[in-house]
């Protein structure tokens, strides 16, 4: 898909150049999902725009830069990004060529009310840019990913409440503002993350990744660590977490086939983890989305 942006912009922002793919997954009274793809890359220059409504954003694809006025960050698949209503932004791809993300975007109004509830207040605002691929974010990411399946449309209303009042509680108590990567850490970092995106499924040694990133292991795993919140092991686990369950909410496949596809070598090691992460079963959460 050949797409001209000068920037990459998430639903319910200003743009400076219409050239963004966008596609709607779902609209309800007070909020929009859409699909977003752009193409921007480290020639095209970034510009500032605005948040209007309140955004989070999954990151399916791609890597990017994040600065706002909770901090900065850096965007990759797993992670969400958080938006204020208002708020001016701005993105990059100094790190390689485009991304896609799913947004949420939502009505102060209505934001205000879930807030009210799950964060004591109706003013609240996120204290940070994103939230990396932890196991609070993960099972919002995979839904979201998965809302363009979802046919019912009170079955949409209640995931679209139940994923912000998700966000809005995980990050009520978050102080810590996540450090500006330095460009050549972070595009190393993104080299790395490409590798394990790739295919996740495939069996990866540190040294491999510290050998894509130019660094030494012990280095490599600092540095990952401090830009991303996560090891490389973990990182590597919430993206098979990721596709494993796209792949239950998607098909009827058996969940041992998916298991292993994702890279799991027995259906015990699977349920547990998949269950410590999401809540429930394979087999419960596939029931969960029908």
């Amino acid at each position: 898909m050949q797409i001209k942006a000068q920037s990459h912009a998430t639903q319910g922002a200003k743009s400076a150049d219409e050239g963004l793919a966008k596609r709607t997954l779902a609209t309800g009274d007070g909020w929009s999902v859409h699909e977003v793809v752009c193409n921007a890359g480290p020639s095209d220059r970034p510009f500032e725009e605005r948040h209007e409504g309140f955004s989070v954003s999954a990151v399916i694809e791609g890597s990017f830069t994040y600065r706002s006025d909770a901090g900065r960050g850096l965007l990759y698949p797993g992670a969400l990004l958080l938006g204020n209503s208002g708020s001016c932004f701005e993105c990059g791809h100094a790190h390689g060529v485009g991304d896609r993300c799913i947004s949420l975007n939502v009505r102060d109004d209505l934001f205000g009310e879930i807030a009210a509830a799950a964060a004591s207040t109706s003013r609240f605002r996120f204290s940070a840019p994103s939230l990396p691929p932890s196991p609070k974010a993960l099972p919002v990411v995979a839904l979201m990913e998965a809302l363009s399946l979802r046919a019912p449309a009170l079955r949409r209303e209640e995931l679209v409440l139940g994923l912000i009042e998700r966000v809005v509680a995980a990050t009520a108590d978050q102080k810590r503002i996540a450090a500006a990567p330095a460009a050549r850490e972070a595009r190393r970092v993104v080299e790395a993350i490409r590798l394990v995106e790739s295919d996740a499924a495939r069996p990866v040694r540190l040294q491999d990744l510290a050998a894509r990133a130019g660094m030494s292991k012990y280095h490599f795993l600092r540095v990952f660590r401090r830009l991303t919140g996560m090891t490389p092991y973990q990182y590597l686990l919430s993206a098979r977490m990721r596709r494993a369950a796209l792949e239950l909410a998607s098909s009827r496949r058996p969940v041992l086939a998916i298991a292993l596809d994702s890279g799991f070598g027995d259906l015990s090691t699977f349920n547990h983890r998949f269950r410590a992460t999401f809540g429930a079963t394979p087999t419960q959460y596939r029931a969960s989305q029908l």
